[in-house]
């Protein structure tokens, strides 16, 4: 059998990064932690970024990538509640996955100007993708709210989605953050979206949001 090409330096070493960002916090890992846990030499390291804040926005344009695509909402017809659950399951499982970004967020976002305007717009986006989200359900008589509502709503569940890692770990700094706490923030949006939902739709929802329910 054919063996698998070794992986270059260059992708362990954000592999390896995103691993020990996400465990550890991003301020508390340096790039010295890193060669060493790769067990490489300083230099190797160096040869490939300069800096952490190189890895770091490396890591970081994977990521803007990949949740970009996950807010490019369909648009050949209005969306359903389906649509919005999946939507959310999908982007908390980017959260996850990038989860130091959202924890240190306020820190990064001041340290480093690239993920300052990145991340701006990626914030909008959400938004823009809630409310496209939102409106179809209006237009499918499956969601009763006023344009006001609609914004606030869309406004709100982005809100939750990006700061709902800080207010976990505030809760409970010392503890544990298991995916499990990604799980109640899907809940969480889901249960603001309930009340304006009508009917089937929003029984639907309900049933959805059962695998969410915090324990």
């Amino acid at each position: 059998m054919d063996k698998k090409p070794k992986r270059r330096t260059r992708e362990r070493i954000l592999e390896t990064s995103l691993r020990l960002f996400n465990d550890f916090g991003e301020p508390n890992v340096t790039t010295t932690v890193i060669a060493d846990e790769m067990n490489i030499s300083p230099g190797n390291l160096y040869y490939h970024f300069h800096n952490k804040d190189e890895i770091l926005e490396s890591i970081f344009a994977v990521f803007e990538r990949e949740i970009e695509e996950t807010l490019a909402v369909p648009t050949r017809r209005p969306a359903n509640v389906e649509d919005i659950w999946l939507f959310l399951h999908l982007l908390f499982e980017q959260i996850w996955k990038y989860r130091f970004f959202y924890r240190d967020l306020n820190d990064l976002l001041t340290r480093n100007r690239v993920l300052e305007i990145h991340f701006r717009q990626i914030l909008a986006h959400k938004v823009r993708t809630a409310t496209t989200l939102c409106d179809g359900l209006v237009l499918a008589g499956a969601m009763r709210a006023s344009t006001q509502e609609l914004r606030a709503l869309a406004t709100n569940m982005t809100v939750i989605a990006s700061y709902w890692l800080s207010f976990e770990y505030a809760c409970d700094p010392r503890g544990k953050v298991e995916s499990g706490r990604i799980g109640r923030g899907v809940y969480q949006v889901m249960a603001m979206v309930s009340p304006f939902l009508l009917g089937e739709s929003r029984g639907l929802l309900e049933r959805l949001s059962q695998e969410y329910l915090p324990a």
